[in-house]
This record gives C-alpha cells, structure tokens and sequence, in this order.
C-alpha cells in the first residue's frame, strides 16, 4: 500500500505545480484551446521553472525525480490545462524507453537536447492500422550496412512536428510480429522525414498532434535502442511508467472540474435555496469527490510500485482505467451541475468534458486496459 504522506520536498513539487498552472495555464487555456496553437510560451516558462524533463537521471543532470514526485506534478498541470500539459510532459514518455534501454552516450546525447533549452520529444509508435494492438504495426526498419533505413507512417503523434527528436517503433520482418521489433532514438532532422497536417481534435486542441512519415530514412545503427528484437518489450515497459502519469493527467482534469461544479452548486440558487442544497446534486458530487480520491490512491500505487523497482503493470492499467473513467464522469456531471451554462464555451467545464474522453483512448484504450488486467488475474 502507498504511504499517504508525502515529505516536504514533494508537497512543495506539488505546491510549486499547482501555482504555475494556475498562473500560467489557467489565464490561457481557453485562448489556446480556440486557437490550437502550439503552447511554445508556456513550455518554455514550465523548462525555466524545472517542471519538465524531470526524469532525467541524476547522473545526466537532471533532476532524477521518482515517479511518484512526477505524478504529483502532471496532476497539478493538467489541472491548469490537460492539452498544455500533454504537450510538456510527452517528454517524460519518450524518456522512458531511453533510460530504460538506452546506453549511456545514448542517454548523453539525447538528454542534453532537452536540457540545454526548452525541447521536446515524441513517442512515435502507433500507426494508422495498428493502435492498440502494437504487434500489428507495419513500419519496417532495413539492416543497410551500419545503418537501418525506415519507411512507414506514424500517426496520431503528440509533439510531431516540433520535437527535437523521436523514439520510433518498427519491424524488421513484419511475419515474425514482435519478436521482430526494434526500436530507436533519432534526431527529427534526418532526410525523409515529414510530419503531416495538424489534426483537428475534440479536445486537447493546443497539443501538437499529427501523423510522421518516414520515407528511406537513413538510421545510423548508433540510434537503436537495445538488440534487435527487443523493441516491442521496450515499448511496453515504457507503457508501465507512463500510464501512472495518464492517470494523473485525468485525475488532474477531474479534480479541476469537481472544483468548478461544488463552487458553481453552492453560488446557484434554484426553488429558494443553492443546488447543493438538494440531495440529487450532492450526492452526484459526493460520488466524483470519492471516486476522484480513489483514482489519485490508485495512481499513487502504482507509481510507488516503480519507484520500489517492482513490476506495476497491472496497478498502472488499473489506475489509468480508473483514473479516466473518474475524468469523464466528473467532467460530464461538472456540465450537467452547471446546466445550460455548461454547455457554453464561455464557462470552463465545457472544455474540460472535451478534454477528457482522450484519456480513455490513448497510451492503451480502456477496453486494453481491462485485457490486460484480466491477464494478470490469473498468473
């Protein structure tokens, strides 16, 4: 079980997160929302406040935060604004394979393009024809020499066409599924490489999402994570780390909606008394208050779980399903509190209820997370 007090240096992570969403994000987060615009401003305010990159090990310069403390910020970020944060901390999830996998001059070398100056990275691993099921992914990687040269198209990829590089998954023969996997870390300047059209996006509208096509790209063999044939394992583990930091983000989201409904339920009036007065929209949140602590519980877990080194893909899918159900839940009764208000882009839980469903869709959709769970039911 998690200890549920955090020591002073993380209640002042999280007390310093909180603050710069609040300051930073919140002001913006409509703005940026009816613009799209890539959040370049406030990325760069988050790397000046030491709010990114934060799993960069000691060793490399950086911070070397565990995972609980990052589950602590993400939660206060996506509070302030869950597309803002998605753009920062989708760093964290392309650091994952690398310090996982990666040799040290790999690590070197790749960390320093995002510490030296406001960066980010990208996960490239899901294409149009293969989402959630990773096995079935067709970009293939060529043995040429000392290098690999890949063809194929990524898609749906956050920080795609501004990212100072990529981790990419790939096939070195797609009829051995994924005992053929190999993956890579590579700069995003290299010849054949083209990021395709912003995509118009339900919610999370400021995040920079977009497929990558890689035509003959020339990869230097240096840039391989691992063996041949590791990839797939990789990927997956780097799934365990970041699916805590989901769940946080879809914590983060529904706190922020519960907040706005309680205080919106206590200002308004309705038949002579404030609507929280009335039983039917206490106990509606009543339910998001419970369930949002039980998803924060759960993700706190499955974090701890990785800090101890011990294997957390269960908790981790269990937290992120929880976790996203609770983000859609508290948004949806968050508009439903707020009425015909609510379903007015002048009034913030409109957003929110936007910006949460892609919790229940990326980084493995609810019905994968359920998979999984069963699966280890049973070990």
């Amino acid at each position: 079980m998690p200890d549920l007090q955090l020591d002073e240096q993380q209640l002042a992570l999280q007390r310093a997160a909180r603050e710069f969403a609040q300051r930073e994000m919140m002001p913006h987060a409509g703005n940026y929302d009816e613009s799209m615009d890539y959040p370049w401003p406030i990325i760069e305010k988050a790397f000046a406040q030491g709010l990114m990159n934060v799993f960069v090990p000691q060793e490399y310069d950086g911070l070397g935060l565990s995972h609980l403390d990052v589950t602590l910020i993400v939660e206060q970020l996506a509070y302030g604004c869950s597309g803002m944060a998605t753009a920062i901390t989708a760093n964290e999830l392309a650091l994952s394979p690398l310090t996982l996998a990666g040799s040290a001059e790999q690590i070197r070398k790749f960390t320093r393009m995002l510490l030296e100056k406001p960066s980010v990275a990208a996960y490239c691993v899901t294409e149009p024809d293969a989402g959630s099921d990773v096995a079935a992914i067709t970009t293939t990687a060529k043995k040429d020499g000392d290098s690999y040269v890949l063809n194929g198209e990524k898609m749906w990829i956050t920080n795609a066409s501004v990212a100072s590089w990529y981790f990419v998954l790939a096939t070195l023969d797609r009829r051995l599924g994924t005992k053929a996997m190999v993956c890579f870390v590579l700069p995003s300047d290299l010849s054949g490489i083209a990021p395709g059209k912003k995509e118009k996006n339900m919610g999370q509208r400021c995040s920079d999402t977009r497929a990558v096509t890689f035509k003959d790209v020339q990869v230097p063999a240096a840039f391989r994570l691992g063996e041949e044939g590791d990839g797939f394992k990789i990927a997956m583990r780097a799934f365990d780390k970041s699916r805590p930091m989901v769940a946080a983000l879809a914590t983060g989201v529904a706190q922020c909606a519960f907040d706005h409904a309680l205080r919106y339920a206590q200002e308004r009036s309705a038949f002579g008394k404030p609507i929280f007065a009335h039983q039917a929209i206490a106990f509606m949140l009543a339910e998001v208050a419970t369930e949002i602590e039980a998803a924060r519980l759960l993700t706190w877990k499955a974090a701890q779980l990785l800090d101890q080194s011990k294997r957390a893909t269960k908790e981790a899918s269990m937290a992120k399903l929880f976790a996203s159900a609770a983000a859609v839940k508290a948004t949806e009764h968050a508009v439903q509190i707020y009425g015909g208000y609510g379903y007015n882009r002048e009034y913030p839980v409109e957003k929110l209820y936007r910006d949460a469903k892609i919790f229940q869709i990326y980084e493995g959709t609810s019905q994968i997370q359920k998979l999984i769970i069963s699966r280890h039911l049973v070990q």
